[in-house]
């Protein structure tokens, strides 16, 4: 028997409990891996807190991230011993996820555990810092460098927006940070943001275009947010989207892609190709400032997941919260 998480649901009433569970009732995969750590999402928020819509059948395991050793494998690109992680591919919503001490899954989905990252660190990164690194290998893809210009982007003080901004910084970008929570401005500064912005810098104003301030930007909002950080974006630049937390619409017209331009690149990290994961892993190997990552980091045990998740999607958690399974 084992520790998980469990998300059950009857008669149409969600409850999230800590609960012992047989290895024999783990999912189908070819890869068995004990879990040393995982992470708390904001995705595993509110699968934990609610249940659907992100959690597809019951009961599951929530988890989105996990890393540690495997233990049995039938797959010939895997064996006993090797250090491994996993991120997205529908862990904790369709497949049983991270959020326990075992797991059972496809090694296609596995990759190795990066050279010179412990399994607590590579969670700290987790699915945040991945979607980050592809949003920065996006802007980079679209011409941009450091000499191009200052980089806006939203929601600093989630995990993100965070990785985002250390990772920017650390490539020698001009990095402005926006926020609605304006103590968090040493925090924000402290990862190498330049400028740290009200939340209501990117406010619509109802207009087509706005003043050409930014070279690029990354956004985790969606929604009025995305559409005025395009308006604001210059003559060329890129916007990665990686989030919808203000909505699935974007109200904006198509002037800032025809009269500058710009370029709206959508980033998922969920079914990303697995070479392309590789290449992300590895440039946050070796861009990823350690005491950076590490002012980033809160510990807690499985144990305190449940209660830590509300709090998550209130916003009253900052950065990454590294769940020690092992």
């Amino acid at each position: 028997m084992f520790d998980a998480l469990m998300i059950s649901r009857a008669d149409g009433v969600v409850t999230t409990r800590l609960e012992q569970v047989d290895p024999m009732t783990l999912p189908e995969g070819d890869v068995t891996v004990e879990i040393d750590h995982s992470s708390l999402n904001y995705k595993d928020a509110l699968a934990i807190t609610r249940g659907a819509p992100v959690v597809r059948h019951f009961p599951m395991i929530p988890g989105i991230d996990l890393a540690g050793r495997v233990i049995h494998s039938d797959d010939p690109v895997h064996c006993p011993g090797d250090r491994v992680l996993a991120t997205g591919w529908g862990l904790g919503e369709r497949h049983w996820g991270g959020l326990a001490r075992m797991a059972r899954l496809s090694g296609r989905w596995l990759l190795p555990q990066p050279t010179g990252l412990s399994a607590r660190q590579a969670m700290g990164i987790g699915t945040a810092g991945l979607t980050a690194m592809l949003c920065v290998m996006s802007l980079e893809e679209g011409g941009l460098t450091p000499a191009s210009g200052p980089i806006i982007v939203n929601g600093g003080g989630g995990g993100v927006g965070g990785m985002a901004i250390m990772l920017l910084a650390q490539l020698g970008y001009q990095v402005a940070a926006v926020t609605g929570r304006p103590q968090l401005h040493a925090y924000l500064t402290s990862l190498g943001a330049m400028e740290v912005l009200p939340r209501d810098t990117l406010s619509p104003t109802g207009k087509a275009l706005e003043t050409a301030r930014w070279a690029g930007g990354i956004d985790v909002v969606g929604g009025e947010t995305l559409a005025t950080m395009c308006a604001s974006i210059q003559y060329g630049g890129t916007v990665a989207a990686c989030g919808l937390a203000g909505g699935l619409a974007l109200p904006m017209t198509v002037a800032p892609f025809i009269l500058r331009g710009v370029r709206l690149q959508g980033i998922d990290s969920v079914m990303c190709p697995r070479p392309r994961r590789m290449t992300a892993w590895a440039r946050l190997a070796r861009d990823i400032d350690p005491t950076r990552l590490e002012s980033m980091l809160h510990d807690a045990p499985l144990s305190d997941a449940i209660a830590i998740a509300p709090r998550i999607l209130a916003g009253h958690i900052r950065g990454r919260t590294v769940i020690t399974i092992n």
